[in-house]
């Protein structure tokens, strides 16, 4: 008898592992908690948050300067106090932990017993290889566990987190969930290092981050860097929050010294607070010239082209993506139209999507300006031309505004 429970509790227990059905809780069995800061406002615990700049503005220097204050207890580029001393870890591709790396936590005053440095992966053999953020979450998880106080970890650059082309919206938000729930999972915050798209100046800075959209529409938070031409001076602005308020930056510098034995490092010194937009904070240091100045409408089309350039993408995630991406629906609307982006119903239970139309697909920038420029010169004319036969535009019930 216990023989046939035993072989019917194994059957009910295979089963019960491949039959999936959503996990619908009740609100009211959902305990709401604050959003627990590292960084009041800036960089929260359990949460991805991306620094974008570009090259010489001290991204690395800076972020080193925050786990100082992280790991000491000290003061934040703000004046506020870091109320919970917590480890971190570092993995980097780009700086070397003994002639960079370490003299610059030195530098910043960082509690060198509370910084653990990825520098690689190792069996029971002592065999030893180089770590890979896009396969080793496991690793890395395991680390966290064995720590077990940390509170940041840096990331640099953060596109080497993506196996990928880290220009393909679905493969980036593949790549970076491992983090994002490995952030939550910890409650420690996950801070990702990377540049400026080229030719980017003048564009809404949450969408400046190199590669696909999906690297600013995944991270709660975007930071910005930015120096000024002909001068030591630089800013860091807060471009895009889902948790908190968008607006505000800081001014620093970076100071050359000597740690240890005459060892030469770089430290941030923070200036003063600053008001506004990140797009007129950067403005004001990169010498942005309004009348060259891309308007939302101009980035709208640029996004969309590019999160449809690889086929049709459900009207569901196009919206989620453009919040992220700090863009309002009605100009994304208003982009559908301007580049011919078509909505198209994907089946009987399948939900709406968009797509560009064959022979725009890879229609250039100035093709689409210059006909966004004809529509409007002519608009008061369409109704005219119009004939009443006209196949109308699909309906979209997605697409319509909330």
């Amino acid at each position: 008898m216990t023989v046939v429970i035993d072989r019917y509790a194994k059957e009910w227990e295979a089963t019960a592992r491949v039959t999936w059905r959503a996990n619908a809780i009740l609100a009211t069995d959902i305990n709401p908690r604050p959003i627990r800061w590292a960084w009041p406002g800036w960089i929260a615990h359990g949460k991805l948050t991306i620094l974008a700049g570009a090259g010489g503005t001290g991204k690395t220097t800076l972020t080193l300067g925050l786990i100082a204050t992280l790991t000491s207890g000290g003061r934040w580029p703000d004046g506020e106090y870091c109320e919970e001393k917590r480890s971190a870890i570092i993995w980097s591709s780009e700086d070397d932990p003994a002639d960079t790396i370490v003299p610059r936590l030195m530098a910043s005053g960082a509690d060198l017993s509370k910084v653990s440095i990825l520098q690689g992966r190792i069996n029971g053999l002592g065999d030893i290889e180089p770590f890979d953020p896009a396969k080793d979450i496991d690793l890395l998880a395991a680390e966290l566990v064995r720590i077990g106080d940390v509170g940041l970890i840096m990331i640099d650059p953060i596109v080497s987190a993506v196996a990928g082309d880290m220009n393909q919206a679905n493969q980036v938000r593949r790549a970076l969930q491992g983090l994002v729930d490995l952030a939550e999972r910890f409650d420690c915050a996950v801070l990702g290092i990377t540049h400026f798209s080229k030719g980017s100046a003048g564009s809404n800075p949450a969408d400046r981050v190199l590669g696909s959209q999906a690297f600013g529409a995944l991270a709660r938070t975007v930071l910005v860097a930015a120096k000024q031409e002909d001068s030591d001076l630089r800013v860091l602005a807060r471009a895009k929050s889902n948790i908190a308020i968008d607006t505000g930056g800081c001014s620093y510098t970076v100071q050359e010294c000597t740690v240890g034995e005459g060892i030469p490092a770089t430290r941030v010194l923070w200036g003063d607070k600053i008001d506004g937009t990140a797009r007129d904070i950067l403005a004001d240091v990169e010498g942005d010239n309004s009348e060259e100045r891309r308007t939302e409408l101009d980035e709208a089309c640029d996004f969309l082209r590019d999160l449809l350039a690889n086929g049709p993408v459900a009207t569901k995630q196009i919206k989620v993506d453009a919040d992220g991406s700090g863009l309002t629906w009605a100009t994304v609307r208003r982009a559908q139209k301007t580049i011919g982006a078509k909505a198209k119903k994907g089946g009987m239970e399948a939900g709406w999507s968009w797509e560009l139309p064959a022979e725009g697909a890879h229609r250039s920038r100035e093709d689409a300006q210059e006909s966004s420029k004809v529509l409007t010169q002519y608009r008061e004319h369409l109704r005219e031309d119009l004939s009443a036969f006209e196949e109308p535009e699909a309906f979209d019930p997605d697409a319509e505004d909330i």
